[in-house]
């Protein structure tokens, strides 16, 4: 890391399959957490912590819900308990939804009905579309690896979109089920390594309905100030400063890849030296371009629940 990249950043990560065990005995203890889910049973009309004890399934709309309170609970605890001062900040994937509340883009309800309300769009649109595709995620496949194995589905006809660039060699691409074994296949051939496999998809040029459906029932109902802090876009490494900005960023989710190392450029760019990865994280805070450019500081639910010396920073 270079000695003069001083400034931080948060990042609020993409969301990882939750359950209650997870999170419950953070969002019950925390007080900042608590106050958050009160605010938002108020705003949902039910309980947010029962429907996530009780609600089979990774990615719910409780547990999408949880998962923003979550993040913005620990961002409110770095703030509070590290003394952080965040200069900018970036969301992959589902962390652009804590992102637009913690920048005052949106308000706190209104990040959390525009939570659910995709949650639902999403599990409407998938019943019906596109059932027979997924978002397959491999590690140790360099983009020139990539290169191959996406040319041999191609000869053989199949479809495919390169959903997510995480890292020069860990990348997520959607494609119709019954060709998943043929990439797998070909990743092996490589030297890659399959990690797992995600239903419903994301992050498709495909999902243009999709799209639309999310803006004429949630997006377009909302409005979008211009955020406090700059944020940086997942898609691109942008830097968005605007409220229509963000409305863009989070509409644009649905059909164009995230690329992390642009993220990671940027934030190099702007003096970042220091990254706090504030939510539950199993990739972006933990891969090699990541923490080979920054400090990273996991500021997670365990990180948070532990006793503490005060000064001392939590890892």
């Amino acid at each position: 890391m270079e000695a003069d990249r001083t400034g931080t950043a948060f990042v609020f990560p993409g969301m990882s399959p939750i359950r209650f065990a997870d999170v419950g005995k953070f969002l019950l203890i925390d007080s900042r957490a608590r106050r958050l889910v009160a605010g938002a049973d108020e705003r949902l009309g039910y309980s947010l912590v029962d429907r996530l004890r009780t609600t089979e399934g990774d990615y719910t709309e409780y547990s999408q819900v949880a998962f923003l309170v979550t993040c913005l609970a620990l961002a409110e605890w770095a703030e509070r308990e590290l003394g952080v001062e965040p200069e900018v900040c970036a969301g992959p994937s589902f962390g652009e939804k804590p992102l637009a509340a913690y920048t005052g883009a949106l308000s706190f309800s209104d990040a959390v009905w525009m939570t659910a309300r995709l949650a639902r769009c999403l599990e409407e649109y998938f019943a019906t579309a596109h059932r027979d595709v997924v978002t397959h995620s491999f590690a140790r496949t360099p983009e020139p690896q990539l290169a191959e194995v996406l040319a041999e589905l191609s000869e053989g006809g199949a479809w495919y979109d390169v959903s997510c660039y995480i890292d020069h060699d860990l990348h997520m691409v959607s494609l119709r089920e019954k060709h998943l074994e043929q990439l797998q296949q070909g990743i092996r051939a490589v030297g890659g390594m399959s990690l797992y496999t995600m239903r419903p998809p994301m992050h498709s040029s495909a999902f243009t309905a999709l799209r639309r459906k999310a803006e004429a029932e949630v997006l377009d109902g909302l409005r979008f100030a211009d955020p406090v802090l700059p944020v940086v876009a997942d898609q691109d490494g942008a830097v968005v400063r605007t409220g229509e900005g963000i409305r863009t960023m989070l509409s644009e989710s649905f059909v164009r890849p995230l690329r992390w190392p642009d993220v990671v450029g940027t934030l190099k760019r702007l003096g970042v030296g220091t990254v706090y990865v504030c939510g539950p994280d199993s990739l972006f805070g933990r891969v090699a371009c990541t923490t080979g450019a920054f400090e990273v500081v996991q500021v997670s639910p365990r990180t948070a629940l532990m006793p503490r010396r005060r000064g001392a920073i939590g890892a």
